[in-house]
């Protein structure tokens, strides 16, 4: 078991010549007593809702409330288009991540990795991976197990809960744990996927969660979209060499303190933010009345 990102880094090393899929199995028969079997048998069921999730998100149909819908779509013609300005990598990570959380808003069924209102950032990532790297099945298991196993730490150690810490517990746990495993996918060390998260978290502290009309479409959908984006060049700069000045675990503390101190007006109570502008104020409403 493992209680840091550096217990973790040094325990794959040490025992699991850098695997951390392997070390994160047998985290889980410690904590549950689900044998080897079970456990991967359980990860391929999360990933083909998280592969179901990107294909069914994009139709073009509305939420119930109306707010979100048909982005998706837009945006996977824009990349056909040849148009881009962005990498196709990154931009269909982001296609992606609209297109699960557009899915969500719809009650369709989605994966929490590691929240609903954070569901798009890990089946963006490993999709556009899985197109971008060749991975195999085994890998793409492992690319699972690998985020499970940071966002293992990340849970513990600070939040995963908008209503807690903020989006940047959300949106920012589910980035940094899918730029952590991307890190690993692509060949990086578990030391430089502890460095991708350094990246990811740094640049979300203090991300507010501010939902209009409480609901987890606006500004929820695009924000995922983001975050997957940031796991990509988080991953792209560990796996340059760049290392954080600030350690790993010293990061995800600030994140608590961060999340802590945020007014409540910023924690998923739709009470400040987009929520409480005039047009959300508005639209909120238009969908529940006065």
């Amino acid at each position: 078991m493992f209680y840091s990102i550096k217990e973790l880094v040094e325990q794959a090393d040490l025992d699991y010549q850098g695997n951390v899929a392997e070390l994160m199995i047998a985290t889980e028969y410690e904590l549950t007593g689900r044998e080897r079997d079970e456990v991967l048998r359980l990860m391929h069921r999360n990933l083909e809702v998280m592969k179901a999730s990107v294909l069914l998100g994009l139709d073009e149909s509305k939420s119930r409330s109306g707010l979100t819908g048909g982005d998706a779509a837009k945006l996977d013609r824009y990349i056909q288009s040849g148009k881009a300005l962005s990498d196709h990598t990154v931009l269909t990570a982001a296609k992606n991540a609209i297109a699960v959380n557009e899915h969500n808003a719809k009650m369709g069924l989605v994966c929490a990795t590691p929240t609903a209102g954070s569901a798009g950032c890990l089946p963006a990532v490993i999709t556009s991976a899985i197109e971008k790297l060749g991975l195999s099945e085994e890998e793409q298991l492992n690319f699972l197990l690998a985020a499970g196993a940071f966002g293992l730490v990340i849970a513990n150690n600070a939040s995963i809960s908008g209503a807690e810490g903020g989006c940047q517990a959300e949106v920012g746990s589910a980035s940094a744990m899918s730029a952590a495993a991307l890190v690993l996918a692509a060949g990086g060390s578990p030391f430089q996927a502890s460095q991708a998260i350094c990246f990811v978290i740094k640049n979300m502290l203090g991300l507010i969660c501010d939902p209009v009309a409480g609901l987890v479409e606006v500004p929820c959908v695009k924000r995922n979209a983001m975050g997957a984006s940031y796991a990509f060049i988080a991953a792209d700069m560990a796996l340059a060499g760049i290392e954080s000045k600030i350690p790993v675990d010293e990061v995800i503390d600030a994140m608590y303190q961060v999340g802590s101190s945020l007014p409540t007006a910023f924690r998923e109570t739709a009470e400040g933010g987009l929520a409480t502008t005039p047009t959300g104020r508005r639209l909120s409403k238009e969908i529940f009345g006065e």
